[in-house]
């Protein structure tokens, strides 16, 4: 669509990187901006060859970064240029094949109703497919953070969501050396602290059997979120009508499930 930029951060996706871009050209966004974030194989070769391929799809851009300095890096620089060039809506898309191009035109329909939304793709259908580990994680992750931004959100984790790029132009998208995937938790809690609306869209939960771990470290990126957050509702005076709100929603789902 139109005024619609995708960022890919990308480190060390040779095997999925062709793939990735392929599957997002055939949805027609008007950009896609893959940042190597120092990749230690031919990743940026790749993107590269994509780039200088003559084609009507969708044009194609490489940035890179000398050396790895982590997912959130990787994202403040495609954002950078994204608002540089004019981009309307801004989608971030994971690198390693675990999410599908055919879910973006659900997240732009709900970004053309409500303009100043953020739009997360939450996998909650198949959860059953994500690594236990990775399900406790996650589900940690979303308590603290839905404490923090007074509401419940489903699958905070989630590195496939639509911004609008004003927002973006308003919240503060520079990270912190090592703060890795906590960029995205600080960008979300920013984002609702702004006064934005949430909207949510369901994806099926992929975790394709050839594609390379994944960075997110259960422990260690768990742990930092958690600093992070406690260290934001400590600065709030541990926002005690965050956690009701965010709890209250979270029995109303659950009742409204059951029924």
């Amino acid at each position: 669509m139109k005024g619609t930029v995708v960022i890919v951060p990308a480190f060390n996706e040779a095997r999925t990187i062709a793939g990735v871009i392929a599957d997002l050209r055939a949805h027609e966004p008007e950009r896609i901006i893959v940042v190597d974030d120092g990749s230690a194989d031919d990743t940026a070769a790749r993107v590269q060859a994509l780039t200088n391929a003559e084609s009507p799809a969708p044009p194609v851009e490489l940035l890179q970064h000398p050396e790895n300095r982590g997912k959130g890096f990787a994202l403040a620089s495609g954002v950078a240029r994204a608002l540089a060039l004019g981009a309307e809506r801004v989608i971030t898309f994971d690198g390693d094949g675990q999410h599908t191009g055919a879910d973006i035109p659900r997240l732009e329909q709900l970004a053309m109703r409500d303009p100043n939304a953020l739009v997360i793709a939450a996998r909650r259908r198949e959860r059953d497919h994500a690594p236990r580990l990775r399900r406790f994680a996650n589900e940690t992750a979303d308590f603290w953070i839905s404490w923090a931004c007074g509401r419940r959100i489903h699958d905070t984790q989630s590195g496939f969501r639509l911004y609008p790029a004003a927002l973006l132009a308003r919240l503060p998208t520079r990270p912190r050396r090592g703060q890795g995937f906590a960029f995205e938790t600080e960008l979300l809690i920013d984002a609702m602290q702004a006064g934005a609306a949430l909207h949510t869209v369901p994806i099926a939960t992929r975790y394709p059997a050839d594609s390379r771990g994944s960075h997110y470290r259960p422990w260690g990126d768990t742990w930092s979120i958690i600093r992070l957050v406690g260290w934001r509702l400590l600065r709030r005076g541990m926002h005690p009508m965050g956690l009701l709100r965010a709890l209250g929603q979270a029995q109303a789902s659950s009742t409204g499930a059951r029924a």
